[in-house]
């Protein structure tokens, strides 16, 4: 084997080793990477739920109801009678 030859063949193999460990180390990311997005998945699911939780609470806490309660019992607000209604008409005036 002439030694132009075997260089050859050990680049060759040297090109063969390198590829593979490339290829590895591509997997190892690949793997690392999709073990966070399952991660950042969960996470999102999560905060979901939450936002969901906090969407039913906000709208039991703003029924007519309730407000009224809480205007009546803390403002001191009420309705007012027909008697403390004014009705204010306005007049429509006719441009010249």
């Amino acid at each position: 084997m002439t030694r132009a030859r075997f260089l050859t063949v050990a680049g060759f193999i040297l090109a063969v080793i390198l590829t593979a460990m490339a290829v590895v180390h591509t997997k190892y990311l690949t793997r690392l990477h999709f073990a966070h997005l399952q991660d950042l998945r969960a996470q999102r699911d999560a905060i979901d739920v939450e936002w969901n939780r906090l969407r039913l609470e906000e709208a039991a806490l703003s029924t007519h109801v309730l407000v009224e309660r809480k205007a009546r019992r803390e403002l001191g607000m009420f309705a007012p009678r027909a008697g403390d209604v004014l009705l204010i008409e306005e007049r429509v005036h006719a441009k010249p």
